[in-house]
């Protein structure tokens, strides 16, 4: 098998964003007879067609937009690669913001790789929850922020400002060494109010008709952990969060299944270009992209 030609894929990313060969071809710098040839190859190469006819123009099948989604990524993957050994000698300050859970669960990995590509730059972090987080973005406190989304009509504006990078299951847990969950009511140990997975725990028991109580609040997860381990409450977490000692609670428990938990990626959009970001939000994804869950 005959590797694919990226010249090829940047090109049909081209095509797909402009709408059109004439405008792909100004904006790869190639004439429309050589995109129309490029695309022909594509074709061949793949074994399928990439473009049907619609109309006077064309537009992509099936397969093309298959295509397209690999493309995207091969793209920009290959742009972060090289934008890395290019730039490896950037200096300058990069400031990023996460939940006290999530930094414990990624930053080892970002930071370490980070680091070690660009030994000259500074990386401020902020341990704050989610929105604070978006307040900072807002303000322009801090480059990116690593966030869990949720829905909500006071947040669907900052909603689309977020990229989701992970999706992961919201589980209930409990401690393996005591049997607090059959209490009633169930004492809880969440976060602050505003906490979108504190919401969700506590709609799930009402819906369930079971009754509960807040017994711990903290916005630290270790705390909270804490709480759980000891068997004096309830708690939820992401699956990649789970610790030795945790044991998961479902239905067979009377506990409900939970939403998924969706992680995402926000970037305070300055007028000046911060090539520092760009690289860390490269990595943040390709990290989160990679990591793999305890069930996997």
């Amino acid at each position: 098998m005959h590797p694919l030609d990226s010249d090829q894929l940047r090109t049909l990313v081209a095509i797909a964003e402009t709408g059109s060969f004439t405008r792909a071809a100004e904006a790869v710098n190639k004439t429309q007879s050589a995109v129309s040839m490029q695309m022909k190859r594509l074709e061949e190469r793949i074994g399928r067609e990439i473009f049907c006819k619609a109309g006077r123009g064309v537009r992509l099948t099936d397969d093309g937009e298959r295509l397209l989604d690999y493309a995207r990524r091969i793209v920009r993957l290959q742009a972060e690669c090289l934008s890395t050994f290019a730039e490896a000698d950037l200096a300058g300050r990069v400031r990023l913001g996460l939940p006290d859970d999530y930094a414990d669960r990624y930053l080892p990995e970002i930071l370490g790789r980070f680091a070690r590509a660009h030994p000259r730059a500074e990386v401020t972090v902020v341990c704050e929850p989610t929105d604070m987080l978006a307040d900072r973005i807002a303000d322009g406190d801090i480059d990116l922020a690593i966030v869990t989304e949720a829905k909500g009509p006071t947040q669907e504006q900052r909603r689309r400002q977020i990229e989701t990078i992970r999706t992961e299951a919201l589980l209930w847990v409990t401690s393996s060494r005591h049997a607090v969950h059959g209490e009633s009511p169930v004492p809880l140990a969440l976060g602050r109010p505003a906490c979108n997975w504190r919401r969700a725990a506590i709609e799930a028991l009402e819906r369930g008709g079971r009754r509960s109580r807040i017994l711990f609040v903290s916005w630290n997860s270790t705390a909270v952990g804490a709480a759980v381990l000891a068997g004096l409450a309830v708690s939820v977490l992401p699956e990649s969060a789970l610790r030795s000692g945790m044991r998961v609670l479902g239905p067979q428990d009377g506990f409900a299944a939970l939403p998924a938990c969706r992680i995402g990626l926000m970037r305070h959009h300055a007028e000046e270009p911060n090539p520092l970001a760009d690289i860390l939000a490269g990595q943040i994804r390709q990290c989160l992209g990679n990591l793999g869950l305890a069930a996997e």
